[in-house]
């Protein structure tokens, strides 16, 4: 795995290049994973989001800008953005998940794309 062409081809030369490491590693690769840093990068995606989307429809009452904010940052949305950076490539998987397409899966994807994001977050602010 080339970590570091992966961290330019995602815009963010990491300080910490284990954080993207282990924001690429699923929990079935070993005990040392990604899922504290998905919970993170969750966080971090929705508040984004949450923020652009009060600032661009100042006309919309909260319902409908969570509505949309729902619309937007979802698993088939996060799925695709894996898909088009090419994560699955990137990702540490263990052998039965190997075996079973996890690389592909939509799941897998949405969840290591929340977990770069944590770490990027952790390792630039």
């Amino acid at each position: 795995m080339d970590i570091e062409g992966f961290a330019l081809r995602l815009g963010h030369s990491f300080a910490d290049p284990e954080l993207l490491r282990r924001a690429l590693t699923h929990r079935s690769f070993g005990a040392t994973h990604n899922e504290r840093l998905e919970f993170l990068g969750d966080s971090v995606v929705n508040c984004v989001v949450a923020l652009e989307l009060f600032e661009k429809f100042p006309q919309l009452a909260e319902g409908e800008l969570s509505r949309l904010r729902a619309s937007l940052v979802n698993q088939q949305s996060l799925a695709a953005i894996a898909q088009g950076l090419e994560f699955g490539a990137q990702l540490r998987l263990g052998e039965g998940e190997v075996k079973s397409g996890g690389a592909k899966r939509p799941s897998i994807l949405a969840d290591a794309v929340e977990a770069v994001i944590g770490a990027a977050f952790l390792d630039g602010g």
